[in-house]
């Protein structure tokens, strides 16, 4: 029992490291938000956890809600630490694998031809897919308020540096639709 929630651990920090690590320019970005969410009005934060989530290290959560916090920040909102704040945030991060298939050899239709002489393999490559989700929650109305979503396959730098200004850059164009654009 203790030997699988080791495992469990050290897995769910590995794949978070990747998570942060791989964020990068190409992943897929979505957002949602309510309507007639006062987006203007908020002007505070404080970040919460969802209960019953695992989180990454406490390193990788720093990171994480630092880059965030930079984000936010460039936006006018404040991260407040006493008091009741406009908004709770929350993230959360998922990992998932899935089989790509590659195919290989000489074989294969040439201009409608007919198939060619050769062999041909096909053979399965696992990757790991990430997704970090990051919640607003309107604390007076009780309400999600706004949703955005980043996944990526990831794919780390062994550079801790390159790492962080990957993350910094997902954050950015996760936020990017941050308050939303008023339709007046």
């Amino acid at each position: 029992m203790k030997i699988m929630r080791s495992i469990t651990r050290v897995t769910l920090i590995s794949g978070a490291m990747f998570l942060l690590a791989a964020i990068v320019s190409a992943q897929d970005i979505r957002y949602n938000y309510l309507p007639e969410g006062e987006f203007m009005r908020y002007k505070t934060y404080s970040w919460t956890d969802v209960p019953g989530v695992k989180y990454p290290s406490q390193m990788m959560d720093s990171q994480i809600k630092a880059s965030i916090d930079n984000q936010l920040a460039g936006k006018g909102l404040q991260r407040v630490s006493e008091g009741i704040p406009d908004l709770y945030i929350a993230y959360q991060i998922a990992l998932d694998k899935q089989t790509e298939w590659h195919s290989y050899g000489g074989g294969g239709w040439w201009w409608g031809l007919g198939w060619g002489l050769g062999s041909m393999t096909t053979v399965p490559r696992t990757i790991n897919v990430g997704t970090l989700v990051l919640d607003f929650y309107d604390i007076f109305r009780k309400k999600q308020v706004w949703t955005g979503t980043a996944t990526k396959q990831l794919n780390p730098s062994k550079n801790p540096d390159n790492n962080r200004k990957r993350l910094d850059k997902a954050m950015a164009k996760l936020l990017k639709n941050y308050p939303p654009k008023s339709k007046s």
